[in-house]
């Protein structure tokens, strides 16, 4: 049995899965970093390279290995879901965003190989490699996600981006859905 057919066996019995549910599925997925392996390639330039393991209109699940660029802060649109850090180390941001539409550091946390933690819907965090050892993560969100936002801090702007952009600021302007100027 193929990757994408233990992931869609285990996946398509779902049809509104909860936080807790989401986390479980990942978790019951039971993934090695040799599993995962074939799917990585170099980020060329991009804090991350991301490949799509697999969607349904219910849930999607991505694998990501990661460069030594941070990424932006950025929400998920109306998904939520869970990130699993399959390797190395990873450093997880999260922002408060105020009136003014501008995000603000609140805080950050460091997990290690094996650890989850949760991106609730409209949450904003930013993520970067920590470390020597190369940082590969694990994602699972429901809905799949669309209109994701991507905040400029420098520029006081924000993005909503289209799937092929990812949590970095557009390249060309066929990435760009909608652009902001925030206060």
């Amino acid at each position: 049995m193929t990757l994408r057919e233990r992931i869609k066996n285990r996946l398509n019995e779902w049809t509104n899965p909860s936080s807790k549910e989401l986390k479980e599925i990942l978790q019951s997925l039971n993934l090695s970093l040799d599993d995962l392996e074939p799917y990585l390639q170099s980020p060329e330039g991009k804090p991350y390279y991301r490949k799509l393991l697999y969607q349904n209109e219910i849930v999607e699940i991505l694998v990501m290995n990661w460069s030594e660029i941070e990424c932006a802060p950025h929400d998920h649109g109306e998904s939520k879901g869970w990130i699993q850090v399959m390797n190395g180390t990873s450093v997880n941001t999260i922002f408060e965003v105020k009136e003014d539409g501008l995000p603000r550091e609140i805080f950050d946390r460091e997990y290690r190989e094996g650890s989850f933690f949760f991106a609730p819907k409209k949450g904003v965090h930013k993520m970067k490699k920590e470390g020597r050892e190369d940082l590969v993560t694990l994602h699972i969100y429901s809905p799949p996600i669309q209109g994701m936002k991507v905040y400029d801090l420098e520029k006081c702007a924000a993005c909503v981006v289209s799937e092929e952009c990812g949590a970095w600021w557009p390249d060309h302007i066929r990435q760009k859905v909608k652009e902001m100027q925030l206060k």
